[in-house]
């Protein structure tokens, strides 16, 4: 048994029935690549025989009696795995616009919390007899780092499935606390915590000073804030419904606008988030009082955490600059930003969040988030942010899943009350791979925002003097 942390916990607590906490993956193959029948009995074998590899599999919740505090996971007594894997044929003619429709549907779904929190669809029917596994996993169980760790797992370097090296310790399941146990072990919990909370306020004070005095000189930038962005018709109350767009850039045409700027190549993702917003914005004589908002997470997991699981993440907000017309410009701008954010990042340390959110009750939490959906509230105040915007490195080189060559990895975030837009990428060989997830009913032309991202890059391209790559 492992007890969540708060900052794992706290992604259950923020789902309401129709604010779904798992994060999901979009993986296109080409069977035709593999060098056996591929098919979905071939896909199975992959999973059962990689399930050691993938701790969050067979791992489902336990919760402590009346919310007092954080839930366990167990390894589960009644796992089976033909329940968490699915098919499901894409309507004809298979192209991107039905597959679109069908994984936001199926990102649609929430997660069964008696069972392990994933599931994996297998979808055929693909124009040129491609096909897309799409995995989802609860926030609770992994960020966007161990999220991409635990699908290496499942991916090979080669058409040939490796066989993966047993664990010392072979699996076995738990048994399934009593009420009475998992009362005592959350009293238990609770009565460790005061040290922790005097440790955490003393340190919350100190980094607020340090804040103070690093950036309240008039000529050192200050960093963006929360509750500072402008509204959106994107940034209110959602319902259950979700929409997609998914676009995919060179990732070597962004690197020569990185190279061309100096600037990073996650400013110049922001950049072209923020360009695609802009032109969105346009489209729909919609001119908000002050720059977009983006809320950046950022990975504070150590070398030591790689290959552990759960959230190791904190929280970056920096300016899109939407307010300037010269893409040059705004991206001097997110540059800038980002570098502030970062400073601030540092000073607060990479455990504030972790350690704040470990007080949560988990009871008031919970009821405090769907008490704030009911109401609405979410259309009643700036938003925190406008949108969340999330760049996972991915590997340079060819992957496989059960011998057929992986060709596309688009990601797909959560969106939540106020915040109804989600924007990830994931590089892969020389791709930047987008999932834009959002509401239907506050954002109905998802795909055309995302087919902005691409006009976006040729609007750097030119101001920068760079000349496109030529495209048969």
């Amino acid at each position: 048994m492992k007890r969540l942390s708060g900052l794992d916990a706290g992604f259950l607590y923020l789902e309401t029935p129709t604010s779904f906490m798992h994060v999901a993956s979009l993986i296109v193959v080409d069977p035709a690549t593999s060098p056996v029948p591929w098919n979905f009995d071939r896909v199975r074998e992959l999973y059962a025989s990689r399930l050691d590899q993938a701790p969050p599999f067979r791992r489902r919740l336990v919760e402590v009696p009346f919310g007092i505090h954080h839930p366990l996971w167990i390894e589960d007594p009644d796992f089976d795995l033909d329940w968490h894997l699915r098919q499901v044929t894409v309507p004809a003619p298979g192209t991107k616009r039905e597959l679109e429709r069908l994984v936001a549907d199926l990102v649609a779904i929430p997660l069964d919390r008696s069972r392990p929190l994933w599931e994996a669809w297998v979808i055929d029917g693909l124009e040129g007899g491609l096909v897309g596994l799409v995995n989802k996993v609860h926030h609770s169980a992994i960020d966007g780092a161990s999220g991409e760790e635990l699908m290496v797992a499942l991916l090979d370097l080669t058409p040939e499935m490796e066989d993966k090296p047993a664990p010392d310790t072979p699996w076995e399941p738990d048994r399934v606390p009593t009420d009475t146990e998992m009362l005592g072990y959350g009293l238990w919990s609770l009565a460790q915590q005061p040290a922790l909370a005097v440790k955490t306020v003393r340190n919350t004070v100190e980094v607020a000073l340090q804040l103070r005095d690093r950036f309240a000189p008039a000529e050192v930038a200050t960093p963006s804030l929360p509750l500072t962005a402008p509204r959106c018709r994107f940034n209110g109350t959602l319902t259950p419904h979700r929409s997609l767009g998914l676009e995919t850039v060179s990732l070597s045409r962004v690197k020569a606008v990185k190279n061309a700027s100096g600037c990073t190549v996650n400013d110049v993702v922001l950049a072209l988030c923020a360009g695609a917003l802009r032109w969105w914005l346009d489209r729909h004589d919609e001119h908000p009082d002050a720059p977009l908002l983006a809320m950046v997470p950022v990975s504070v997991r150590s070398t030591d955490e790689q290959g552990t699981h759960g959230n190791k993440v904190s929280t970056a907000f920096a300016s899109l600059a939407t307010d300037i017309d010269d893409p040059i410009e705004r991206l001097g701008v997110i540059h800038e930003s980002m570098l502030t954010a970062k400073e601030a990042q540092e000073l607060i340390g990479a455990d504030a969040l972790q350690n704040w959110v470990e007080f949560a009750a988990p009871a008031v939490a919970a009821q405090a988030a769907r008490l704030y959906s009911s109401l609405h509230l979410a259309d009643r105040h700036r938003p925190l942010f406008n949108v969340t915007i999330s760049n996972v490195p991915g590997p340079p080189i060819p992957l496989y899943v059960a011998g057929a060559q992986v060709v596309a990895t688009n990601p797909i975030g959560p969106i939540f009350d106020g915040a109804g837009l989600n924007i990830t990428v994931m590089s892969y060989l020389d791709r930047l791979d987008f999932g834009l997830l959002g509401c239907p009913d506050l954002i109905d032309d998802i795909d055309d925002l995302a087919a902005a991202i691409g006009l976006a890059l040729v609007e750097l391209e030119d101001a920068l003097g760079i000349e496109a790559p030529v495209t048969a």
